[in-house]
C-alpha cells in the first residue's frame, strides 16, 4: 500500500503550500521490461484549498517546485505559475512530482544505473500519486516539453482521471534530429564518465542541449559581436552564455538521472488516436526541438485536438518565457472558473 509521507503544510500561507512524498513499495514492472524497487515520489500541491487541480509538468530537469515560493524560491515554472500568473494559484491548485529516474525520485539500480523509462511508466507512477492523494481525477495536466509526453501517456492510459490537456512543445514521438543531438549528449556523458570526468561531461552535454534550445534567430540577434582574445584564446560571446546555462543545469541534474531521462525522451511512443480527452496543442514555430509539423501532426492524429501556433525567439524555450502568448492560450485550454 502507498504511503504519504508529508513532511511540509501550511494551510495558512496564501495560496496554501503542500510538500511531501509517495512511497510506493514493491517492485514496478516497466513498460520496456525492466523493473524499479519500490518507487518514491516527491510532489507538491500549491494553490487555494478545495480548487480544481491542475497537474504541471516541465522538460527532464523540471521537478515538483513548479512555482515560486513564499519566501522567494524559484520554480521551474515561476515565471508562469502563481498568484496572477498564466497559470493563477488563487484559481487551482498545482499538482507538481519529480519524475521517476530524478535523483529525488528513485535511487538508481545497483552499478548507479538505472532502467529503461517509458513516458508510461511516468504515468502510472503520477496515477499511484492521484490515489495516495485521494484525488479522483485532475481538472487538467498542461504539459511541456517531456512534461507533455508524459501528459499524452497519461491520458491514453488514464482518460477517466483527466478532463483536458494543454500541452506545450511536445508530440506524440519524436523528432529524430532531436534524438540525433540527445544521442550524441548521452555518448559524451558516458564517455566523459569513462574517464573519470563525468560532471565536465554532464556540463557539454548540457551545453549542447542549450543550444538546441533557442532558434538561429535569437542567437543571431543576442550574440552577433565578434570574439574577444583571452589569455592567448578566442572567447566567443555565444559560447559564454550557453556554456554558463549549461553549468547551473548541471549543477540541478546528476548524470544518471539525465542519462535515463534523455533516454526515455527519445522512446516516447504513444497511440494518438486512443486519446480522447480534449487537447489543446501549442506549437512554436521556431522550436527545433518538437518542430512545428510534429505539433500539426499529432494534432491530426487526435480526436479532439486543437492547434494553437505561435512565435518566438526562445525556440524550444518559449515555455519558460512567454508568459503573456501563453496566458490565453491556457485559459482558454484549461477552462478554469473566475
Amino acid at each position: 500500500m502507498a504511503v504519504i509521507k508529508e513532511h511540509v503544510t501550511n494551510f495558512q500561507a496564501e495560496p496554501a503550500w503542500r510538500e511531501g512524498v509517495l512511497e510506493i513499495p514493491g517492485e514496478a514492472c516497466l513498460h520496456h521490461g525492466g523493473r524499479l524497487a519500490a518507487r518514491r515520489l516527491a510532489w507538491s500541491l500549491v494553490g487555494r484549498a478545495g480548487a480544481p487541480v491542475v497537474c504541471a509538468l516541465g522538460g527532464i530537469g523540471a521537478g515538483r517546485r513548479v512555482c515560486a515560493s513564499r519566501g522567494g524560491q524559484g520554480g521551474w515554472w515561476s515565471q508562469i505559475a502563481g498568484p496572477g500568473g498564466a497559470l493563477d494559484t488563487s484559481r487551482c491548485r498545482i499538482l507538481g512530482f519529480d519524475y521517476l529516474g530524478s535523483a529525488d525520485s528513485t535511487a538508481p539500480e545497483a552499478g548507479g544505473e538505472f532502467p529503461s523509462l517509458s513516458t508510461y511508466d511516468q504515468a502510472d507512477a503520477l496515477w499511484r500519486l492521484l490515489e495516495g492523494l485521494q484525488l479522483t481525477a485532475l481538472h487538467a495536466i498542461t504539459g511541456a516539453s517531456y512534461g507533455g509526453m508524459v501528459a499524452l501517456a497519461f491520458a491514453e492510459r488514464y482518460p477517466e482521471a483527466v478532463g483536458r490537456l494543454v500541452l506545450i512543445s511536445a508530440a506524440d514521438r519524436p523528432s529524430p534530429l532531436a534524438t540525433a543531438w540527445r544521442r550524441i549528449q548521452r555518448r559524451i556523458v558516458l564517455l566523459a564518465r569513462a574517464c573519470g570526468r563525468t560532471q565536465e561531461g554532464l556540463e557539454l552535454a548540457q551545453a549542447l542541449a542549450a543550444v538546441s534550445g533557442h532558434s538561429p534567430e535569437e542567437l543571431v540577434a543576442r550574440f552577433a559581436e565578434a570574439p574577444r582574445r583571452e589569455a592567448g584564446c578566442f572567447v566567443f560571446p555565444v559560447e559564454e552564455a550557453l556554456i554558463g546555462q549549461a553549468l547551473e543545469a548541471a549543477s540541478r541534474m546528476q548524470a544518471e538521472s539525465f542519462l535515463c531521462l534523455a533516454e526515455s525522451t527519445d522512446l516516447h511512443r504513444i497511440d494518438a488516436g486512443r486519446i480522447f480527452v480534449p487537447t489543446t496543442a501549442v506549437a512554436v514555430r521556431e522550436d527545433m526541438v518538437v518542430p512545428l509539423a510534429d505539433v500539426r501532426a499529432l494534432v491530426a492524429r487526435l480526436p479532439r485536438g486543437r492547434l494553437r501556433e505561435i512565435s518566438s525567439l526562445y525556440g524550444h524555450d518559449a515555455f519558460l518565457k512567454e508568459a503573456e502568448q501563453l496566458r490565453g492560450i491556457l485559459a482558454a485550454g484549461l477552462e478554469l472558473e473566475a
